[in-house]
């Protein structure tokens, strides 16, 4: 049975008349006369009774009439979501980013796709690259937001910016208004809080230290970088986080130092053979834009 059998028996039905219903469906009426035989042969039932001058839907015709109605209602409603879904009307859109992302860039971003794209419903989930790019392969998610490198052969990584993690304080530590960068062995003197080892941000941090032959005071550790934020806000460590956290925070103050920390590369992560639905191409432009606006 295909959809012109279902449009061809509700003209019919509703003209009362091949040659009418042909006509309005801009075909012959043998053609529509052979459509319709094949449909009843589908169906194994007689659908229309035509022994007199107007054709007449039988007790099966009628019973079935109702079916083909709402069929053609959900079909012509299909088609109208594959149009919202084409034209950002609706949609779903399935969001990983590493957690550092979560303290300063989800809320403009999800706040400008919002704005422009209410009718698109964010799926957004805060895990490791690890866990990502398996979910990424396994069509779990649609995007990811991390760093290079990519350890999937699977997955494709398109950069976005680059970031540089900074040592930063409270307005009430003792180096909050320090002009001198600070060197290697006050460094390694600062009590610091830091993120604890599931982060790729405290890697970084350790290579730095590791490569500079830093011992660091490391006070606490943390799993959340607000807890960390507050701690170093009313206290007097330290800590290492992303140059952007400080800067959307007036509470907390950069210090520079006298060898920089290292940059890294913020990607946003795809299956290499993954369909690219509107809504993730739409994410990403906003992506960038903010990009240029934050970086």
């Amino acid at each position: 049975m295909l959809l012109r059998h279902i449009r061809y028996f509700l003209a019919v039905a509703e003209q009362g008349n091949f040659t009418r219903a042909a006509e309005v469906l801009h075909v012959s009426q043998p053609t529509l006369s052979q459509q319709i035989k094949q449909l009843e042969e589908t169906l194994q039932v007689a659908l229309f009774d035509r022994s007199g001058r107007r054709v007449q839907l039988t007790d099966a015709g009628q019973a079935w009439m109702r079916y083909a109605r709402l069929a053609l209602q959900d079909l012509d409603a299909g088609k109208q979501a594959i149009q919202d879904v084409a034209t950002l009307a609706r949609g779903n859109l399935r969001l990983a980013m590493t957690p550092t992302f979560t303290s300063y860039l989800i809320g403009p971003l999800v706040d400008g796709f919002f704005r422009r794209y209410p009718g698109i419903t964010l799926n957004i989930r805060e895990m490791t690259q690890d866990k990502m790019e398996a979910l990424l392969c396994d069509d779990q998610l649609d995007l990811g937001i991390a760093f290079e490198p990519v350890h999937s052969a699977d997955i494709t990584a398109t950069r976005l910016f680059t970031e540089r993690l900074q040592l930063m304080v409270g307005k009430e530590h003792h180096l909050a208004h320090r002009h001198v960068a600070l060197g290697l062995s006050e460094v390694q003197q600062l009590p610091l809080v830091l993120l604890n080892g599931d982060f790729a941000t405290r890697h970084y941090v350790d290579e730095y230290c590791q490569q500079h032959a830093i011992h660091p005071q490391v006070a606490m550790e943390a799993n959340a970088i607000n807890a960390i934020v507050e701690i170093v806000r009313h206290g007097q460590l330290a800590t290492i986080l992303p140059q952007a956290i400080a800067r959307n925070n007036p509470l907390l103050l950069p210090v520079e130092l006298s060898v920089p920390m290292p940059e890294r590369h913020a990607v946003v992560l795809q299956r290499q053979e993954g369909y690219r639905s509107a809504a993730s191409q739409a994410f990403i432009k906003i992506l960038h834009e903010l990009e240029l606006e934050m970086y």
